[in-house]
């Protein structure tokens, strides 16, 4: 065999396996039933008062098992600070289960473990601390589609180092 004949049915096959990854490729522009079952949501929230300033960016995400059965990640950020007295950097994650009961009532159980950073100034002077907190919620709300507010509750609550004021907690989760 000639090699110019070789060089063209070398070329020939490797454009025909080209051409047929490219339209196999086209044909999976259709999402994968795992991403069709996945739900995105968070939240975000912003406050301040006469020298206080919060801010908290918290998104995640859900994967729909079945109707009923949802399991979820999320990530969390917040900043607090208050005039030359107390300023904090809040930084986790967590992990989230969902089960309705009936289309109306959610379940929930949510794990989060933060990294709190905070400065403070108290009666012995600058404060300055840095340590992990873990917080265990069970919760149950009222849902209407992606819609759902209820209450939780922290089992792990410890009132000197948990970032919450009260271990009763309401909540509001969007999932799109």
């Amino acid at each position: 065999m000639k090699t110019s004949t070789l060089l063209r049915t070398c070329f020939c096959t490797i454009l025909c396996l080209f051409l047929s990854i490219s339209l196999q490729a086209q044909e999976e522009d259709y999402p994968s039933p795992f991403w069709s079952n996945v739900r995105f949501g968070g939240g975000i929230g912003l406050s301040f008062a006469n020298g206080f300033f919060s801010a908290t960016l918290a998104p995640s995400a859900i994967y729909e098992v079945n109707e009923q059965f949802a399991l979820g990640v999320g990530l969390n950020g917040t900043y607090n600070s208050e005039k030359d007295f107390y300023r904090s950097t809040i930084l986790g994650g967590s992990i989230l289960t969902l089960y309705n009961v009936i289309p109306e009532l959610q379940l929930s159980a949510e794990f989060e473990e933060l990294n709190v950073n905070r400065n403070y100034e108290d009666d012995l002077g600058l404060q300055d601390e840095n340590y992990w907190y873990p917080a265990l919620f069970v919760g149950a709300g009222f849902r209407s589609n992606n819609f759902t507010f209820g209450i939780r509750y922290d089992v792990l609550y410890d009132e000197e180092r948990s970032i919450y004021a009260d271990p009763w907690a309401p909540f509001v989760r969007v999932f799109f």
